[in-house]
């Protein structure tokens, strides 16, 4: 074989790795989260697998350990409520009847095994004329 010959070899192969590494690590960000209510109707399809669920935290549900480390609340939604155990740093700002997104896995009794939860500050994505009209 000659060396063009090699270095195209070469070079195909890459372009092949480089090709299926790029597919298997957009395939898991495809969908950016799912509702807690296509969370509900589909718990057979998402058990097992990583999954990112947007909903508001349920009223009188929200429990934080103390260290923080730890949090057990449920994400509401209009078809019912999806149990939710965290663990990992909660966020400060977590709070009931927040909107939050959870990335976890679903286990076999149907709760998220979240080890993010993320929320978003009111204050930051406020205009300048909205935050001088609260004050």
């Amino acid at each position: 074989m000659t060396a063009g010959k090699r270095l195209a070899l070469i070079g195909a192969v890459l372009a092949g790795l480089t090709a299926s590494i790029a597919y298997l690590s957009a395939s898991s960000s495809w969908r950016y989260y799912a509702t807690v209510d296509e969370c509900l109707s589909n718990l057979c399809s998402f058990a097992g697998q990583r999954i990112r669920v947007s909903g508001r935290v349920a009223v009188n549900t929200l429990h934080v350990e103390e260290n923080r480390k730890r949090a057990t609340f449920s994400l509401h939604g209009s078809a019912g409520d999806l149990p939710v155990a965290c663990t990992g740093l909660v966020p400060d700002n977590l709070a009931e009847n927040r909107e939050v997104v959870v990335e976890g896995a679903l286990d076999s009794s149907g709760v998220l095994q979240g080890d993010k939860v993320l929320t978003q500050c009111a204050s930051k994505y406020e205009t300048d004329s909205n935050k001088q009209a609260s004050r």
